[in-house]
């Protein structure tokens, strides 16, 4: 999966996460240098084994354990997270252990679309050869990322009304389709409005926010 950072790679990461115990193991390789060894050390511990003194002297108790796991029912899913970072050598070391792990073991490759441009070089067509499913999250249109801001006060507990109808679409309009934008933005304009002493976020404390220096492109900071 490739994704424009900001567009919801979390929200899926997640999603998998929280998928029921007793019926998947789903191993997220991330928090590393994206070093073998440290994504091998990762994998022992999402698969409950204790690390040796090598990554080769784990390989075989994790093949091991993913067919004990796949023998009681269980679906075993590996996320390899921020995978566009992972050296080409190390990915291709992954590859040929879960070549030898059950034949329906999910690998699921988070990234950015750079990593669909290494894939892409001849040397590494044996990686991609593999690739059964791919897809690129795109930005979110306007509607939809309006919906999305509804939703999200719904789910704290706010009324549509905390945001102006004005601020809204100025927010839509500023992110850009992007979900992390629009979520700092928001937080951003709700700081603001406690400051101003508002109830209601109106489109001035939206504009305040967006005349912060991260907000601005970098032709508008060339004279600070």
């Amino acid at each position: 999966m490739e994704f424009v950072p900001g567009t919801g790679k979390s929200f899926i990461k997640q999603s998998l996460q929280r998928l029921p115990e007793n019926q998947h193991l789903v191993a997220t390789v991330g928090r590393t240098l994206h070093t073998y060894t440290n994504s091998v050390k990762i994998l022992c511990d999402a698969f409950r084994i204790d690390f040796e003194s090598s990554a080769f002297k784990c390989e075989r108790r994790l093949i091991e354990q993913a067919f004990s796991l796949n023998h009681a029912g269980k679906s075993v899913t590996t996320i390899l997270d921020d995978a566009h970072l992972m050296d080409m050598a190390c990915l291709r070391k992954l590859r040929l252990l879960f070549e030898d792990f059950p034949k329906n073991h999910n690998l699921i490759l988070i990234g950015q679309p750079s990593l669909l441009a290494n894939l892409d070089l001849g040397v590494n067509q044996d990686i991609k050869s593999r690739v059964t499913y791919s897809v690129i999250a795109k930005r979110l249109g306007p509607d939809l990322l309006r919906d999305f801001l509804l939703r999200e006060l719904d789910r704290i507990g706010l009324g549509h009304n905390t945001f102006t109808q004005p601020a809204v679409d100025l927010i839509v309009r500023a992110a850009d389709g992007i979900l992390r934008k629009a979520r700092n933005l928001c937080v951003g304009c709700l700081i603001e409005a406690v400051r101003s002493a508002n109830k209601t976020v109106d489109i001035d404390n939206v504009n305040r926010v967006l005349m912060q220096p991260h907000w601005q492109k970098e032709s508008d900071l060339a004279d600070y």
